[in-house]
């Protein structure tokens, strides 16, 4: 057979006796539970039933741990709340597994009937006797005062105080905080003497404000439901916006909504990792629309934090979440060697041979409030991994598959690339950049490389004002890179400040001087890309050229007729009348390149660039005759590559200006 999971179990195996052994033992509970209520709630077999009642409760490691105390028989003409407990009577240490636990709905105070094969455990050098293997067991309601309190505290939630069993507690490490251990026990202690002297019943043990270490630990003990007010310390390892889901675009927290990315809602993520190495991606429900992500990278990052209120999204795989993990891939292995559950901490051990890991948590807020502590004041941690800076050209040549990388690079040019039937805020953008690494090469590599920037990849409204300003020098952190393309994806971000703390493994990161250089046509230049372009014209295409008024405010190249006066131009963006537009062409001319002799090229150029205003000033010198241009020389022309073709032998492009 298969399990849930889809492991195929071997026929008459181990595995396969276990499945079939826990599924009867389910099948015997349930069947017993439904024959308790066919039978007046109460089994009427008595021999062997244990008969407890209950005096405080807590939660360990997932199991309930009632601390409680034998009864010779049940107080049949007494209240719970009226029986006396007499002091000779043995105390009983009772486990409860989370299944039974929320079908009992045992508070302090219950009197519960446990059936066999319950299961007595003496344990060496402790006093009170442990009582296992308690499914069958039975709340008792004795009165009708009884009844009547179980349906009024039916209606409120019993809060179970969870110890937070350390794992160097229960390996007895050598570094364990002494300290902190004695101030939990004395916690506890106390805790569990208030409850025992006070026989209200409605007075619960509320949960330990403990600080742990383990992200593991925490989720293992506390649940998916959620953490309450037990913390866990973690190290901030990256800071970035994910994209909303559509349900949760409508989300706000007061008056803050979400970071809006031109139209696409987001939200601030934290890419945690504990003491252990394991990470944890936290989701923060909200970002005001006002603060800008570096800001919270230059804060944050490095600095430890205190996780409470915590619930667990999803548990994710490599499989499932390949940006993810290509992320804490490039953060691993670590810099200082982590905590191994059983051992103490060795400064000494090597990190290069740790599998990396194989799964992660997503964590979100379980309310609108968020429940992120970071110490801005405290010092950078040791565990932090900054970003690692290289060259462009250490990365063009690296061999990595979906790698990520950090570079700081100019913009040369952007464009938008074109898809059909998708909004343009959804669009990706091409950014064509370059540095001083690829300036200096003479072969072999381009002067100028394409990054794509997805419409995943969150741009803050500073980084998408520059770019529209002109030139910028960008920082780009944890691109990914493979298969010969840089892609700015989920958790990519981008910043116009070099981060204060970034490794730059030797690279040559001087700044660029002088004028840019682009690559000249030739038969490698590929489409998508930009270059630059001389040749001799051979023709033009009269029958494509066009031109159309503009708004001398805006550019906007869609003007209406005004509603008042047919006579006039309105934009609709300014929603003003254009009195000046201005006035834009286009022209398709043919040339010839030695570079690229087999070639036709089509160069399509614009009013404002250089070769339409050489082509008009002939042609105006020459009384707008076509056949004085044609074998003119023209260039260096700078080009974006539309398409190249075999059939016909064509390359369409298009005369740009760089920023």
């Amino acid at each position: 057979g298969k399990t849930e999971h889809s492991f195929v179990l071997c026929r008459g195996g181990l595995a396969e006796r276990l499945c079939r052994l826990q599924n009867r033992e389910r099948s015997a509970i349930s069947f017993w539970r439904h024959q308790c209520i066919s039978d007046d709630k109460t089994p009427s077999d008595k021999s062997g039933v244990l008969i407890v009642k209950i005096l405080e409760i807590f939660e360990e490691c997932t199991i309930q741990v009632a601390i409680c105390q034998q009864l010779e028989q049940s107080p049949v003409a007494l209240s719970p709340e009226d029986a006396v407990i007499n002091a000779e009577e043995p105390i009983l240490k009772v486990l409860f597994t989370r299944e039974t636990a929320a079908h009992l709905k045992s508070r302090p105070q219950d009197i519960i009937h446990i059936y066999p094969p319950w299961q007595k455990l003496l344990l060496q050098n402790a006093d009170v006797p442990v009582i296992m293997n308690t499914y069958f067991s039975q709340k008792v309601l004795l009165s009708e005062h009884s009844e009547a309190r179980e349906k009024t505290y039916g209606l409120t939630k019993m809060l179970i105080r969870k110890n937070i069993i350390s794992l160097a507690q229960t390996f007895r490490l050598d570094d364990f905080d002494d300290k902190l251990h004695q101030e939990l026990s004395d916690n506890e202690v106390a805790c569990a003497q208030q409850i025992r002297n006070n026989s209200d019943s409605k007075q619960h043990p509320l949960a330990l404000s403990a600080v742990n270490d383990s992200l593991l630990e925490m989720v293992e003990s506390q649940g998916a439901v959620g953490w309450g007010e037990v913390q866990v310390r973690v190290i901030i390892q990256r800071v970035y916006c994910l994209p909303a889901r559509e349900g949760c675009r409508s989300h706000t927290q007061g008056n803050k909504p979400l970071l809006s990315n031109g139209g696409m809602f987001c939200r601030l993520c934290l890419l945690v990792q504990d003491a252990y190495g394991m990470f944890s991606e936290v989701q923060l429900q909200s970002l005001s629309s006002t603060d800008d992500i570096e800001q919270y990278c230059r804060r944050w990052e490095g600095k430890s934090c205190c996780l409470a209120g915590m619930k667990i999204l999803q548990r994710t795989t490599r499989g499932r979440a390949l940006g993810l993990f290509s992320l804490i891939d490039s953060l691993w292995p670590p810099v200082v060697p982590p905590k191994v559950p059983g051992q103490s901490q060795d400064s000494e051990r090597m990190t290069t041979n740790l599998p990396p890991p194989s799964f992660c948590y997503i964590l979100t807020v379980q309310s609108a409030e968020i429940h992120v502590e970071v110490d801005e004041e405290e010092q950078i941690s040791n565990l932090y991994q900054p970003a690692a800076v290289h060259g462009l050209k250490e990365i063009l040549r690296s061999d990595g598959c979906n790698e990520r990388c950090s570079f700081w690079a100019r913009v040369l040019y952007q464009r938008l690339q074109t898809k059909h039937n998708v909004p343009i805020d959804q669009r990706d953008i091409l950014l064509f950049v370059t540095d001083s690494t690829l300036q200096n090469v003479v072969h072999g590599i381009p002067k100028v490389v394409a990054v794509s920037v997805t419409a995943s990849c969150v741009l803050s409204m500073e980084i998408r004002e520059a770019l529209s300003a002109g030139s910028q020098l960008v920082f780009f952190k944890d691109a990914l890179w493979g298969n010969g393309r840089i892609i700015c994806v989920e958790r990519t971000v981008l910043l116009l400040q070099k981060p204060l703390l970034c490794s730059a493994a030797g690279a040559d990161l001087s700044e660029l001087t002088g004028p840019v250089r682009l690559d000249e046509l030739d038969s490698t230049t590929q489409a998508n890309s930009v270059c630059a372009l001389r040749g001799t014209v051979i023709g033009v295409n009269e029958s494509t050229a066009f031109s159309w008024p503009t708004c001398d405010r805006c550019g906007n190249g869609k003007l209406e007729l005004c509603p008042q006066d047919r006579e006039l131009l309105y934009c609709s963006q300014c929603s003003e009348v254009v009195t000046t537009p201005v006035l834009k062409m286009q022209l398709e001319v043919f040339l010839s390149c030695p570079s690229r002799s087999q070639s036709t090229l089509k160069v399509k150029v614009w009013r404002e660039i250089t070769l339409f205003v050489l082509l008009t000033m002939l042609l105006f010198l020459q009384t707008y005759e076509v056949h004085s241009v044609l074998g003119k020389e023209v260039g260096l022309l700078n080009c974006y590559v539309h398409s190249v073709t075999s059939h016909p032998n064509c390359v369409a492009l298009e005369e740009i200006v760089l920023l």
